[in-house]
């Protein structure tokens, strides 16, 4: 069956690669003469509601959802997001309903910006790596200062609002071994939504292909099976971790929500601050710029033979190593960034997580064939 326009999440960035910090995993920063961003970068009000009429039209569900992403996208300034609710409002079909999400480092958070996210019931994920020694590691200003106590201010005033943002925290070499440490402090923070993110940064200069700071790949697994078993004695039920609830999603035969582990992807891709449409956030290059908004509309490059191609790409490509996996159905091979490494036999289009999410997917496998069991019975009696 056909994916419907609707099914998609677009990355909209209003002030592109822009950022108050200089995190040293950032990949998007260097983004700045691809996009030949000058002066402040912001998204015109002209090309802003050009974007918003476009996603409007191609939504074909009752729920509309917009992700604002940068970048630093608090950096386009209250006024802009005003400017966005007015015209969302205005242009809201009927019956349906229009929600929004931001993703930040945090730092820019003040009393003005909480309430008016909280006002407009913006759902929020903020960036932090763990507690202050590991957060500030890689996430420091650009000039070398901590952010760690900014970010946790900002988090706190979020929850002050009555907001319960969702905590993206980068896994590399810095707080890799340290799965519990990482995994309690969120706990003691109040975190109800988790997302631990594996950095993968290829280094043809270094023996492994990778960077020193990424995450090693068989590390990666143990620290998500550490911090599985501690969710399973104590938070099942209070904490969502993103990678548990997809991996869960097998044990009821539903498809993956999550784009890394879907069959095919392509339906996250990004509009930047000047209208450029690419296949996806990290294929932001000269390949994948499929045009402009200004150009052609939203859902015409949605439907396009070119992202069509690169979603299915992901399927095809796979190696035969990945399709006789015992857990393919939990990974289909992850995202195609990451396939870098060569299988056993020299194949090509081996995930370089690989091994660390067989190891942790076999690791809670036990516990998702019970949950599938206990769902099977459940439905036959």
């Amino acid at each position: 069956m056909e994916t419907k326009a609707s099914e998609f999440q677009i990355f909209v960035k209003p002030v592109g690669p822009a950022c108050n910090l200089s995190c040293g995993y950032c990949y998007y920063l260097d983004k700045k003469e691809l996009l030949a961003v000058s002066g402040r970068g912001i998204m015109t009000d002209k090309l802003l509601e050009l974007y918003l009429k476009q996603h409007i039209e191609a939504s074909d569900d009752n729920l509309i959802s917009f992700s604002w992403h940068g970048g630093e996208p608090l950096l386009a300034g209250i006024e802009f997001y005003e400017k966005v609710i007015k015209i969302q409002q205005r242009l809201k079909p009927d019956g349906k309903v229009i929600i929004n999400g931001i993703q930040t480092n945090g730092t820019l958070l003040d009393d003005s910006w909480c309430r008016f996210l909280s006002e407009n019931a913006f759902s929020v994920g903020i960036s932090i790596d763990g507690p202050a020694s590991l957060h500030n590691r890689n996430r420091r200003t650009k000039d070398g200062h901590d952010t760690f106590h900014k970010a946790i201010e900002g988090l706190t005033l979020l929850q002050m609002y009555g907001l319960n943002p969702e905590i993206l925290c980068v896994v590399s070499s810095v707080n890799e071994k340290y799965p519990l440490e990482v995994y309690r402090f969120f706990r003691k923070l109040g975190a109800e939504y988790l997302t631990f993110l594996p950095l993968v940064e290829p280094n043809k200069n270094t023996p492994s292909g990778i960077s020193g700071n990424s995450v090693n790949s068989l590390q990666f697994g143990l620290f998500l099976s550490e911090i599985f078993d501690e969710w399973l004695e104590n938070d099942i039920g209070k904490i969502k971790v993103q990678i548990f609830e997809e991996t869960a999603r097998v044990a009821f035969s539903q498809e993956h929500t999550l784009c890394i582990f879907k069959l095919e992807c392509g339906r996250v891709p990004v509009v930047e601050h000047n209208g450029d449409f690419f296949s996806c956030d990290h294929y932001v290059t000269k390949e994948f710029r499929l045009g402009n908004i200004e150009e052609n509309k939203v859902s015409y490059f949605l439907k396009g033979e070119k992202q069509k191609e690169f979603g299915r790409a992901k399927l095809s490509s796979l190696p035969a190593y990945c399709i006789d996996c015992s857990v393919r159905s939990m990974c289909n091979g992850e995202c195609p960034k990451n396939r870098i490494i060569l299988t056993a036999e020299g194949q090509p289009g081996l995930n370089y997580l690989c091994e660390g999410y067989k190891y942790f997917f076999s690791h809670c496998r036990p516990f998702i064939d019970a949950l599938a069991a206990e769902w099977k019975n459940h439905n036959n009696s």
